[in-house]
């Protein structure tokens, strides 16, 4: 199951104590019988992994993808707290693309007459950073 899934015994088992992967039955001889949709399961929490979901966010949207909560207002709710996030992660990436290019074009100038856009963006996506002197 580790290898079709792509990850090592040890994430298995820490997902199955999280909460994230049900624990599968066991046969007669004590092995571990998961069922087909367990590799999509690991694969969907990997994927959300890289694209730097946190195990927490990662367990609220496999909530989700099972059913949710019973009311609608909670999923709602749920669903436009990730939408937000994502939005706000978009507008950062965006804004750090903006910066790398900046960077790029100004490659062929001299060292001292470059401006290190890529540091002036961090500082803005930052906590505290000059975004939010901005109010």
């Amino acid at each position: 199951m580790a290898q079709r899934a792509g990850v090592n015994v040890q994430t298995l088992r820490y997902y199955e104590r999280r909460g994230l992967l049900a624990q599968p039955p066991r046969s007669s001889s004590g092995y571990r019988a998961y069922p087909a949709a367990a590799v999509r399961t690991i694969r969907f929490i990997k994927r959300a992994q890289g694209l730097g979901f946190t195990l927490d966010e990662i367990e609220e949207l496999l909530g989700l993808a099972a059913g949710g909560p019973e009311g609608c207002d909670t999923v709602r709710e749920m669903a436009g707290d990730r939408i937000a996030d994502l939005d706000r992660r978009i507008a950062a990436l965006t804004g750090m693309r903006a910066a790398l290019a900046r960077l790029v074009d100004t490659c062929e100038m001299p060292p001292r007459q470059r401006e290190c856009p890529i540091l002036h963006e961090i500082d803005l996506a930052s906590p505290g950073g000059a975004d939010t002197d901005r109010n």
